[in-house]
């Protein structure tokens, strides 16, 4: 959904930089009496705009993961083809993130695994049996420069 104006704008700012923000510092951040801000950060919520809160856990050394950036050419590119990548990419526990892209490939996703030797599992059980995929592609990250979710 579309944000309505610039202050609910700003309430989107404000709470991607600090999500547990209380109502009282987020209304005084964006310039609206508490009652007006829970008012509108409710609506946010109710139309979808604001879709759930989450806590970004550091991985520890026993539950280090291995991200996997992977880019997914389909075969095809009709509707019935996208619908159906699309449904059976949701049930991979897997992928964190799923997008649906222009350029030369169809889909990136951002692929947690414990190593490398259970990405190779997750490829040849998982990633190559989705329909209609033609082309898969992956790069292992590094590391993380900026995590922001």
């Amino acid at each position: 959904m579309p944000v309505r104006d610039e202050i609910d704008a700003r309430i989107l700012r404000v709470l991607r930089d600090d999500g547990r923000i209380s109502n009282a510092d987020l209304a005084a951040k964006v310039g609206l009496s508490p009652s007006a801000c829970l008012r509108r950060l409710r609506l946010l919520e109710q139309n979808g705009t604001i879709r759930g809160y989450t806590a970004l856990i550091e991985a520890d050394e026993r539950e280090a993961h291995l991200v996997v950036l992977t880019q997914i050419t389909l075969e095809r590119q009709t509707e019935e083809s996208l619908n159906r990548f699309e449904a059976a990419v949701r049930r991979c526990p897997e992928v964190r993130d799923c997008y649906l892209m222009t350029g030369l490939s169809d889909y990136l996703m951002r692929i947690e695994v414990s190593d490398a030797g259970d990405y190779e599992r997750l490829h040849k059980e998982v990633l190559s049996r989705l329909p209609g995929v033609a082309r898969i592609q992956s790069s292992f990250a590094i590391r993380t420069v900026v995590g922001r979710g």
